[in-house]
């Protein structure tokens, strides 16, 4: 080997090191946090395309509303587009996992705060608001849980501090399984309804439509004289 060519490979292997140092850097900088959370979304998403599709959203339905940080939407999206004429059914398995799911996010709130729950919250950064649904539980239950699967807060933090600050179970779970139940029916009646080219106009535009469900639920529960 020559002079010219260690010098060469010298210097190929400090330019390499400069580059997965510099990759290193970018990715700190971009937040390498959001990487895991990435993967777990296309993970989720992965299962429309699998045999145990629905039984995967009933599970992360369950997760979803006590823990885990991905929405069962993500997949229920891809199941009703893929088999319409099951759309409804995979709302219902959408909405009996997630009421399960609160109930278990009930029992981490009202038994398991200090050890389970507050950690989550503080995960999630959402340990402010707990104080501030106690108060809105205080002041009108229907209303906050009503709607409480259409905000921008996670519903674990719903179901945990409906658990906290001790809730009547039994309500907790009826306004919850309405609450969510209308959520995941609408979007797949939408797809169910508009077929694959609804999907974008759902992805886009969930944030009003959450406003605009929301505002539905409140106004229905006005009529019913609930509130």
């Amino acid at each position: 080997m020559t002079d010219g060519q260690t010098t060469e490979e010298g210097m190929t292997a400090e330019q390499d090191g400069r580059e997965r140092a510099a990759a290193s850097r970018t990715r700190e900088a971009t937040g390498d946090r959001e990487g895991p959370l990435r993967r777990l979304y296309h993970w989720v998403l992965g299962w429309a395309d699998r045999p145990g599709g629905p039984g995967a959203l009933f599970g992360i339905a369950v997760a979803e509303a006590s823990f885990f940080p991905i929405p069962p939407d993500v997949l229920l999206i891809p199941l009703a587009i893929g088999k319409p004429k099951r759309a409804w059914w995979f709302a219902a398995l959408c909405t009996a996992g997630s009421v399960l799911g609160a109930a278990g996010g009930y029992a981490i709130g009202a038994g398991l705060y200090e050890a389970v729950g507050e950690p989550i919250l503080h995960f999630y950064g959402y340990s402010a608001e707990y104080a501030r649904l106690g108060e809105l539980y205080d002041s009108n239950l229907i209303l906050t849980l009503g709607t409480a699967g259409f905000t921008p807060i996670p519903f674990k933090v719903f179901t945990i501090a409906a658990g906290g600050f001790s809730v009547s179970l039994p309500a907790f779970l009826a306004v919850s399984a309405v609450s969510r139940g209308a959520r995941f029916f609408i979007v797949a009646g939408l797809i169910r309804v508009f077929g694959p080219q609804i999907r974008d106009f759902i992805e886009r535009h969930f944030n009003w439509l959450s406003v605009a469900l929301a505002a539905a639920i409140v106004g229905g529960f006005l009529l019913l004289g609930l509130l």
